[in-house]
């Protein structure tokens, strides 16, 4: 892919994700399965980051992570492609009065080499695939790593190859064209708002191939294994019981092998070596 061309892809998911920021909150982006995810996220980097950190989110999308930290004691530099998601994070971290504590910029990851703070980060988390959407992973890397402390750490989920739910849901409706996206090897245009939403599917394995000379693995697991996507609503609303039965068992065995390589997505925490 020429330079162009990457060029073209980012703005037309630039553009896609502008379209949407007002709303975003709503059922396209934070319905009540993409918050169970959002939650077991949060679960993460509560595990992962000490009080008081200073950290990066890269797609911060409408605040609701970097507000989230930001409230717990967290110094947040908030950032995304898209500058009408900055514009809702900022007006949701005054809202919230937690602006002092969140600094959000137009910064996409893929242009990382951006931000200054060499060395002062004490990590970075991305959360529900903007990562996807970035032409070359390496490049977030290196930058990552010259932002980050020794042993900062990195906490992403990511939107996988292999998901179980989505496979049997597209074959019943003998959609194979969709079916078979995820399994392309270069990025594909994903319809969002009448607009396409350039996006890259990855295995752990592929994904942490681009992060390993400066960064070490230290977990990764499934995400919606078993408990279904976030377009599958009749699931939960439908099968209320099943469907937080579904996620209990999600939550145990996701990290198992070969479980913890498929689902809608997985989560994958790095350190700096």
């Amino acid at each position: 892919m020429t330079s162009e061309d990457s060029q073209t892809q980012l703005h037309d998911t630039q553009d896609a994700f502008d379209s949407v920021a007002a709303d975003y909150d709503g059922a396209r982006g934070n319905n009540a399965l993409i918050q169970d995810m959002r939650d077991e996220m949060w679960r993460w980097l509560d595990k992962t980051f000490a009080p008081n950190s200073r950290l990066i989110d890269l797609g911060c999308g409408t605040g609701l992570d970097a507000v989230r930290m930001a409230r717990l004691g967290h110094r947040i530099t908030a950032t995304d492609w898209s500058s009408q998601m900055v514009a809702r994070t900022a007006e949701r971290a005054r809202s919230e009065s937690v602006a002092d504590r969140v600094q959000a910029l137009a910064v996409g990851a893929h242009e990382l080499q951006r931000l200054e703070g060499e060395g002062t980060f004490d990590g970075a988390y991305s959360d529900l695939g903007p990562l996807n959407c970035v032409p070359d992973l390496a490049n977030v890397s290196t930058a990552c790593a010259r932002l980050l402390k020794p042993g900062g750490a990195l906490v992403f989920t990511v939107i996988g190859r292999v998901c179980p739910w989505e496979i049997v849901h597209y074959a019943l409706r003998r959609r194979w064209s969709r079916l078979k996206m995820r399994f392309a090897r270069n990025a594909v245009p994903v319809g969002m708002n009448k607009h396409n939403i350039w996006t890259r599917y990855y295995s752990p394995r592929e994904f942490y191939h681009a992060f390993r000379r400066e960064f070490a693995l230290v977990h990764y697991r499934g995400l919606c294994v078993f408990a279904p996507p976030p377009y599958l609503t009749w699931v939960r609303d439908g099968h209320p019981r099943l469907y937080e039965r579904l996620w209990r068992i999600d939550r145990r065995t996701a990290s198992w092998p070969f479980l913890r390589s498929i689902g809608d997505h997985f989560l994958i925490v790095l350190r700096k070596r």
